[in-house]
């Protein structure tokens, strides 16, 4: 139960790419109590130290969302905007969202020209994020700014976390919010064993528009071995097939061989044996992935300086880059116990 309630929170947070403090401000008030340092880098990445000998370990986890950001106001009040990651169109439209102003939130609806006033060949066209404006309700660009909108206004879906049937839940940004309860469960598994290792959980920024967070959080840390918890694709659903991804749902945790066709990362030979071992050993339920789509921030960490031993852990979840992400919280949990019973072998490796 503390697993679902710490991803609810963090799912129905808001942050977006740049603009990661809300999530911040969970991860700080859930490990402050466990570990020894909290610090915030130069970029916004949020560090906690769990300080011990060598190997030192970094379990990292980005804090970001896809979302948008406020392009210009019209003179009819209504916003464009740039998407910020990478959205599918079609899932744009017609979607409530929230614009975080220095005034406050405003609600919005994304809105575009009505499928009755177009012609036929429009309507077999693809709507295009750039044909679209939000509609916060202004009567002109005036009344939108004394709102506090204007242009870099950071914009976010406004979805709630809701349970499912079979032990599914959905939400918005479990990509990667997933990810960083992992994290913050495995931080304080890791720092009530006293396993006397020196261990950074790392909540990177801006993963969603380049890497860029855990880029520079591992070239400040320099670890001995890295750990990257993300999301992943299954391939249980209609429109997917087991050539595409042979992952499913409820099936367990996911360890990374390779990831964008080896462009990304091909996960390091002594950090595989390690995670698949441990799995093994404990009966942690666990899949392996070797996919051709796309990377995560264990691409960035590996290329760190000389090099880090990196991993990639991740759980399957179903419509990835929508509101209406989907998992399995027992492919959450079989996350945090790998990296946790990983770090407690992690000398035999490393």
């Amino acid at each position: 139960m503390e697993e679902l309630e710490l991803l609810e929170r963090l799912s129905n947070a808001h942050g977006l790419s740049g603009f990661e403090g809300s999530i911040r401000d969970v991860i700080r008030a859930e490990l402050a109590p466990s570990v020894d340092e909290i610090k915030v880098d130069a970029m916004g990445n949020m560090i906690a130290t769990k300080r011990g000998n060598k190997p030192s370990l970094m379990i990292a986890a980005h804090m970001d969302e896809i979302g948008f950001m406020c392009k210009y106001v019209d003179e009819n009040g209504f916003i464009r905007f740039v998407r910020i990651g990478g959205w599918f169109d079609q899932a744009i439209h017609s979607q409530r969202v929230i614009l975080h102003t220095p005034n406050g939130e405003i609600y919005g609806v994304i809105g575009a020209k009505p499928p009755h006033l177009m012609k036929d060949d429009e309507k077999k066209k693809i709507l295009k994020a750039e044909e679209m404006f939000i509609d916060i309700g202004a009567k002109n660009r005036e009344e939108a700014e004394s709102f506090g909108v204007k242009p870099g206004i950071p914009i976010t879906p406004d979805r709630e976390f809701k349970p499912m049937a079979g032990g599914l839940v959905t939400g918005k940004a479990l990509d990667n919010r997933a990810g960083v309860c992992v994290m913050i469960q495995a931080m304080k598994r890791i720092c009530e064993l006293d396993i006397d290792v020196t261990v950074y959980g790392v909540g990177t920024v801006q993963e969603e528009v380049g890497l860029k967070g855990a880029k520079t959080s591992a070239f400040a840390l320099d670890p001995d071995v890295a750990i990257a918890t993300d999301v992943t694709i299954p391939g249980d659903h209609p429109g997917v097939e087991k050539k595409d991804s042979a992952l499913e749902v409820g099936k367990g945790t996911v360890i990374t061989i390779a990831d964008s066709a080896g462009r990304g990362i091909i996960t390091h030979p002594t950090v595989l044996e390690w995670l698949e071992e441990t799995a093994q050993e404990k009966n942690i339920p666990h899949q392996l992935d070797v996919g051709d789509g796309g990377t995560t921030d264990g691409t960035a960490i590996h290329l760190t300086k000389s090099g880090i031993p990196t991993g990639v852990v991740s759980i399957p979840v179903r419509y990835i880059h929508s509101p209406v992400e989907t998992l399995n919280m027992q492919d959450l949990r079989a996350s945090v116990d790998l990296i946790t019973e990983a770090t407690t072998r992690i000398d035999r490796y490393f």
